[in-house]
């Protein structure tokens, strides 16, 4: 090969080698220090200088290089379509379980015994005034002409009851409405309760008002079920017809009544439907849901009658 360099391209190393040392103790030439420091050294010719080689690529890591060559061994394939999951195969039915053997039947519990039902009650409270309460003058009027006529006096919200004997009923009647500070003029209303347990099962209430003094009072009388009550239709003409009601629900015995008969029911009902015994789905025999039927039943005699052809004995109305 021929030689390529240039002349004169060794001429700084030659120079260099065969320049005489210089004394020691003695300074430098101020050439030789500037040719022997590396800064201050001339640059090479550009023909002298080597080109720098580029550093090699770094390898890639084995993932990098195994995606390209799998794409670059067949690039023009088409792809190929995924392939369906196979499907899932149905589980086995489960077997059953096998049948649980029963399990030793338990002790019945004893029920636990019913509570007794409550007593009923005997009457109603009927509670006397309150403590230091003065009675109105009608009360007054009654305990101080006939004390021994009251059982008791009872005041409930505003409402002041007298509690009479049954054989002295007319005497306090009268009185509350002849006297000059009771004056009931008007018997508002007749009314009575009822309360087996008790051996005086009725209460027979008056209501009575005062249409010139405004002001009320109630009077109770205790009967039983075979014990006379005195009429008052003598005293207020109005309570015909409320003793009646009295009488045809209650059985209450009204005795010297001008007209005592049912006024509700029929007269051949049997009992008296506001009596806390009597049976609820009615009295017994005669219990009939459609009230044609009833009349049908009521009708029948007259029905008989009528299709018998009339004889000498027969009555022509």
């Amino acid at each position: 090969m021929t030689d390529d360099k240039k002349p004169g391209a060794d001429a700084p190393g030659e120079a260099g080698a065969s320049a005489p040392e210089p004394a020691a103790g003695s300074a430098p030439d101020p050439p030789a220090a500037a040719a022997a420091s590396p800064k201050a050294a001339p640059p090479k010719p550009e023909g002298t200088q080597r080109k720098s080689e580029p550093a090699p690529p770094a390898k890639p890591a084995a993932a990098e290089r195994q995606a390209p060559a799998a794409a670059s061994s067949t690039p023009d394939a088409p792809e190929k379509p995924a392939k369906p999951a196979a499907a899932a195969k149905p589980a086995a039915a489960a077997k059953p379980a096998a049948a649980a053997k029963p399990a030793a039947a338990a002790k019945p519990r004893p029920k636990p015994k019913p509570k007794p039902p409550p007593e009923p009650p005997k009457g109603p409270p009927d509670p006397p005034p309150p403590e230091g309460m003065e009675s109105p003058a009608a009360v007054a009027a009654v305990q101080q002409a006939l004390p021994d006529a009251i059982e008791a006096v009872s005041y409930w919200v505003g409402d002041w009851t007298l509690i009479v004997r049954r054989e002295r009923l007319l005497d306090v009647l009268e009185l509350l409405k002849t006297h000059e500070a009771a004056a009931f003029d008007y018997c508002s209303d007749v009314t009575a309760t009822d309360w087996p347990p008790r051996e005086r099962r009725f209460d027979l209430i008056y209501c009575l008002y005062s249409t010139r003094l405004r002001h009320r009072v109630r009077v109770k009388v205790r009967v039983g079920e075979e014990d006379a009550v005195e009429s008052v239709t003598g005293l207020w003409p109005a309570a015909n017809w409320l003793e009646r009601e009295v009488f045809d629900q209650f059985g209450v015995n009204i005795v010297n009544h001008p007209d005592r008969r049912r006024i509700l029911m029929p007269d051949e009902w049997q009992g008296h439907p506001q009596r806390k015994d009597y049976p609820l789905e009615g009295p017994g025999e005669l219990l009939m849901e459609n009230p044609q039927d009833w009349l049908r039943v009521r009708n029948l005699p007259d029905e008989a009658g009528a299709d018998r052809e009339p004889g000498p004995d027969t009555e022509i109305e």
